[in-house]
């Protein structure tokens, strides 16, 4: 006999219908809600097939714990549509998602989980819990540049003053990005025609371990030592796992203590991320970024507009009234002019009546006085010569008296001075027993002019002796 005649088996068909029937009758009719990872996901559009593994993974150690193939079509292919449009982002790997799951067991397939229906909120609140403790992270970590408010979050970049014109502007995107385009498109259209002189600052702007690029492209932007008026950060639309680089702790801390005011157009409708929070300024779009700019600069140009209209205006309407004050001026000088000369003329007319009279009473007085002064000069000469003759008489006695007197007391001191040189005269001193000491012709006053040996004359009264010093003695004067 053969070995399979003496062994009882089955086919692997009937062991496949086995646990087939065995899983159908456990789990039929049941669903079942389940949070797992999603990986090796493929997607066909024209069937709309979603196929991919859910999987669990250990939280220390992230070992696979647990693995099942899935599938999704049909209601379930349209539920992972409506979670897409909910959350903003698409249905894909590395996403922990709470899905409800049915178990189903194909002879040929094995065993799979068809999806059911998957939950958006508990997506949503798992990056929301990422968000909360990313920005308590920096709030912790970077609390010099991030502060709670109870408007939102205060960083040093909001703090930061917009120059009142935006011109100079760094724009941080990628390459490739249609969210540039419209925003260069927009910015070089403006309807004022302003200029703008723009620097690209290109990186890929999605994907999670791209936020160190992003921030190495900041420090690009700060090496340049360029006077940046604005930094601008923009990308067009994506899911929401596409804009996950920009709620990286990274990134928000450096956009937060940027020393340049930092503007977000990330192209997101819905939530914002944490580089929109601690930015200078967030819009939701690269091209509401470039409407921003021009309507700044706008806001600019119209505050110049208005101070212009303001400043013509009271221009006019101080030429206004410094015209009626002139006028008024004018009006009152004329009238004034007027009344004086009015008051002149008449003043005039009384003098050229006055004058007339006036001139002849001084004609007659002036004639009177003549008169009078007439006589007196006809009787005043001989007075006054006879006075003078009269003096002079008196003037020539008193100067004869004078003279003979002043001429006796001249004799008496001409007496008096020759009886003194007499008196003082050498010959008479000489006779009185003085002598007179001379030394090479001249007279000596004083024995400090003598040394011994010196000749010398001692003149006395009736001869000159001649004589040589041998010792000279100093006396107290006595």
């Amino acid at each position: 006999m053969s070995a399979l005649e003496i062994r009882n088996y089955i086919t692997l068909s009937q062991l496949a219908t086995g646990i087939q029937g065995t899983i159908r009758n456990a789990f039929s009719g049941q669903s079942y809600w389940v949070v797992a990872d999603i990986t090796s996901h493929s997607f066909y559009p024209a069937k709309g097939y979603h196929y991919f593994d859910l999987v669990e993974k250990d939280a220390r150690s992230h070992q696979l714990t647990a693995k099942i193939s899935a599938t999704a079509w049909g209601n379930g292919s349209i539920r992972i549509k409506e979670f897409e449009n909910v959350t903003g982002q698409r249905f894909t790997n590395d996403m922990q998602v709470l899905v409800r799951v049915a178990v189903e067991f194909h002879a040929i397939y094995g065993l799979k989980l068809s999806l059911i229906d998957i939950d958006p909120s508990f997506t949503i609140g798992q990056l929301e819990q990422q968000k909360q403790a990313t920005l308590q992270r920096l709030l912790t970590d970077c609390a010099d540049i991030v502060q709670r408010t109870p408007e939102g979050y205060m960083t040093l970049n909001k703090g930061l003053r917009l120059n009142p014109v935006i011109q100079r502007i760094a724009v941080l995107s990628s390459a490739s990005s249609a969210g540039y385009q419209d925003f260069m498109h927009t910015l070089q259209n403006n309807p004022y025609k302003y200029a703008f002189y723009t620097d690209n600052y290109f990186t890929a702007v999605q994907g999670e371990a791209n936020a160190t690029q992003v921030c190495a492209q900041l420090s690009a932007i700060t090496a340049s030592h360029k006077q940046y008026d604005a930094v601008v950060i923009i990308r067009g639309g994506g899911a929401q796992t596409d804009l996950l680089l920009f709620d990286q702790f990274v990134l928000g801390k450096a956009v937060a203590g940027f020393p340049v005011p930092i503007i977000t157009g990330i192209g997101h409708q819905k939530n914002e991320t944490i580089t929109d929070m601690l930015a200078h300024t967030a819009t939701k779009t690269p091209t509401r970024t470039a409407e921003l700019i021009i309507a700044h600069n706008r806001s600019f140009e119209e505050t110049l507009l208005t101070q212009q209209s303001q400043l013509i205006i009271r221009m006019q309407q101080m030429l206004s009234g410094r015209h009626q004050q002139l006028s008024s001026l004018h009006a009152g000088i004329m009238n004034r002019s007027r009344d004086l000369l009015t008051y002149h003329k008449e003043g005039l007319t009384r003098a050229r009546q006055v004058i007339p009279q006036k001139a002849l009473h001084l004609l007659l007085k002036q004639r009177h006085a003549i008169t009078q002064l007439s006589g007196q000069l006809l009787t005043k000469p001989g007075q006054v010569t006879a006075g003078k003759q009269q003096e002079l008489l008196h003037i020539r006695k008193d100067i004869q008296v004078f003279a003979r007197k002043l001429i006796q007391h001249q004799q008496q001191q001409l007496a008096h001075h020759e009886t003194v040189v007499r008196i003082m005269s050498p010959a008479s001193l000489l006779q009185k027993g003085f002598a007179m000491v001379q030394h090479k012709g001249k007279i000596i006053t004083s024995a400090a002019q003598l040394s011994a040996g010196d000749e010398i004359t001692v003149q006395m009264a009736d001869a000159g002796v001649q004589a040589t010093i041998t010792s000279k003695t100093t006396t107290d004067g006595y």
